[in-house]
């Protein structure tokens, strides 16, 4: 194999395997592929040339550092020498990380649901030297497992076909190519943008609601926050208890289960069981913004403890474990630690008694479900029952675990900085400080906001990704929309100017580079890029919001803080753009219709005008930020005497006023 000779003569000197050319990414998933003795490219002109010249098809494998089955994949296969072997003889293969290149993985994650239906990772494909796949699937074995084919069998029989049979390979890779097109590209029939999505969507969502567990159809369980938010959207529009109560039972047995992490704060991936209990343990630097944000509204609903507590256990977790020296939050944790899923989090009744001792112990397993016989692999069990504040006696107990568990061998963190999820990150700790009143939580974002903008922006724009002090890729539809949805947080939150400007400013270069013109909508890619096979939009709405209806919403929240009708001029044509396909499958795009009910109004616009930090207009500010209020936004002025708030709905003005009791009842007026 081709492999890169200063990392070979490196090896010989350490006595390490050989590293190939993923030896010199800044990447941890590929680095983690950097010593298999598969001759990888990285996704770059490089690798498609080699194949244009050599006429071999490509092998392309996605996936990211913390997913399990691609770990399995690689130590089954990618270390194999046999298959290494099949693959450097008849193909050039390319192993991209999906963070770093969502748009990549946008499309060749749709030509495998064309393909079976489903999708997943690792994502493995065959794609002809134009970059047009005719061949894919997910994790695929060394050998024939069952009904799936292995890769010992599936690498000849590709090469074979390639060889014998590549007109049909070839015209096969068109015609999938053309249904990728159809599903992503721009030409989307238009639809109506009314009232009517939103009451499909909650009927849709009641007819999966699993009422004795919460969540919605069956296993796996996916906590998908972005739908939670909306049905208490719709809640409040409809008068419906029901979608609110489908909301709270699921945030409970969410928080109840071994979703949650009892000792450590923050949440897992998914559930593989219909009861939350047995997770996929990975933990994703997205899932704890959104479930954030979810709590804290029940929170402000509710004003029940228990939902503030878990959104304050959620930003523990991130400012403790997941935040960078320079104040950027990292990706994600791993499921495994020593090679094992879940080693990390799980116990077992001894290992209690050993911390807490005897009498402590057999409370602390009675309260959190921990047995001799188990409930997850060898006899181990994953903690879950109460919610934080029926735990209050248990905390010493919990504090004292969780030292021990820090002794252990931790799972890998993936210490990218991505643009697109920190915006998520810091608009959730804008909220949740505007929420408490907790200046911390505002800090810790405004920071991570500055250190976006210092490191992941250059004179072009905005980068996508952050490690190890490179800053690489130029951003995508996600990272300006996400991260400029953040800046927009973190302005209500406290009213510092300096974020809204630099919104506004980021805002127009995503409509610049993003807006497609003819027919509404946001494109994935920058235009200024060269294009992938596909030019795509993003619309459904899958572990992330889609990066169309948060731009969406930033156009929204910009119109209605600016007063400015460009802002506003684009949110018709990118609603109707999108409503046919959610007229379909409504509940494929909660945000896009928590958008669409601001936008159907009534909404409302807050103005708190005074003197900087003063104690007038914070206890203002307190009023504002401790009441759940959708469909409103909150503008700051800084203006001199006694401090107001100007309260405006629809065309219609209030008075100011200055006393917060004052404001406490006009908020209170429908």
């Amino acid at each position: 194999m081709a492999a890169d000779p200063e990392g070979a003569a490196l090896s010989e000197v350490s006595g390490v395997a050989p590293t190939n050319r993923l030896s010199r990414e800044r990447s941890p998933y590929l680095r983690q592929h950097a010593h298999n003795p598969v001759d990888w490219y990285p996704w770059a002109d490089e690798a498609f040339a080699r194949a244009r010249q050599e006429d071999k098809p490509i092998f392309l494998s996605i996936g990211y550092a913390t997913c399990h089955w691609c770990h399995v994949m690689e130590r089954e296969s990618f270390e194999d020498p046999d298959i290494a072997r099949l693959l450097n003889d008849s193909f050039v293969s390319i192993k991209v990380d999906r963070e770093e290149h969502p748009d990549v993985d946008q499309i060749y994650m749709q030509a495998v649901m064309q393909l079976n239906g489903h999708g997943g990772w690792p994502l493995t494909l065959f794609l002809t030297p134009a970059r047009q796949p005719f061949f894919g699937g997910t994790y695929f074995p060394p050998q024939r497992r069952g009904p799936l084919i292995g890769m010992q069998e599936l690498l000849p029989n590709i090469a074979e076909a390639w060889r014998a049979r590549r007109a049909e390979l070839t015209r096969s890779a068109q015609e999938l190519t053309a249904a990728i097109q159809q599903a992503l590209g721009a030409g989307r029939e238009a639809g109506a943008a009314t009232e009517t999505l939103l009451r499909s969507a909650y009927e849709q969502a009641a007819g999966a609601f699993d009422a004795a567990h919460g969540g919605f159809g069956e296993a796996p369980k996916f906590p998908r926050p972005v739908e939670l938010c909306f049905l208490l959207r719709y809640a409040h529009r409809a008068q419906q208890p029901q979608a609110r109560a489908m909301v709270l039972t699921t945030l409970e047995h969410m928080a109840r289960g071994g979703l949650h992490d009892h000792l450590g704060g923050g949440f897992h991936r998914y559930a593989t069981d219909a009861q939350w209990l047995v997770p996929h343990f990975e933990k994703m630097l997205y899932d704890q913004a959104l479930l954030a944000r979810a709590y804290l509204e029940a929170y402000r609903i509710t004003r029940q403890s228990s939902w503030g507590a878990i959104a304050r256990g959620i930003f523990r977790y991130v400012l403790r474990d997941l935040m960078s020296p320079e104040g950027g939050f990292y990706t994600a944790e791993d499921a495994d630690s020593e090679g094992i899923e879940g080693k990390f989090y799980v116990w077992t009744p001894q290992e209690i008694r050993d911390v807490l001792g005897a009498t402590a112990a057999e409370r602390f397993c009675a309260a959190y479900g921990v047995t001799t016989a188990g409930n997850f692999e060898q006899g181990a069990s994953i903690l879950h029952g109460p919610l934080p504040e029926e735990a209050a006696e248990g905390q010493a107990a919990c504090a004292h675990l969780l030292a021990r568990r820090n002794a252990r061998v931790r799972p890998l963190r993936d210490q990218k900085i991505l643009t697109s999820w920190n915006g998520l990150m810091i608009g959730a700790l804008a909220y949740g400080g505007a929420t408490f009143g907790d200046a911390a939580y505002t800090a810790a974002a405004s920071r991570a906001a500055a250190m976006v903008l210092e490191r992941l922006r250059d004179a072009s724009g905005l980068l996508r990704r952050y490690c190890e002090g490179e800053a690489k890729y130029a951003g995508g539809l996600e990272d300006y929309a996400f991260f400029t949805q953040g800046l927009l947080e973190l302005y209500q939150a406290g009213g510092d100017p300096r974020w809204l400007a630099e919104a506004l400013t980021l805002a127009r270069q995503m409509n610049e580079r993003f807006w497609d013109a003819a027919h509404g909508g946001w494109f994935t890619r920058d235009a200024r890029q060269p294009a992938l096979i596909v030019q795509a939009k993003d619309g459904y709405d899958g572990a992330t919001p889609s990066g169309n209806a948060m731009a969406l919403q930033v156009n929204l929240w910009l119109a209605r803080l600016t007063g400015e009708a460009s802002w506003a001029a684009l949110v018709p044509p990118a609603l109707e753009q999108a409503a046919a396909a959610v007229a379909q499958a409504p509940l494929g795009f909660p945000q896009y219709l928590s958008v669409l009910d601001h936008w159907l109004g009534p909404s409302q616009e807050i103005t708190l005008a005074g003197e900087g930090e003063s104690p007038a207009l914070q206890a203002l500010a307190r009023v504002v930020h401790e009441r759940w209020l959708p469909r409103t936004v909150v503008a700051w002025r800084q203006a001199p005497g006694q401090a107001a708030a100007f309260l405006c709905r629809g065309s219609a003005c209030q008075p100011p006023v200055s006393d917060p009791h004052q404001l406490a009842h006009l908020l209170e007026v429908p």
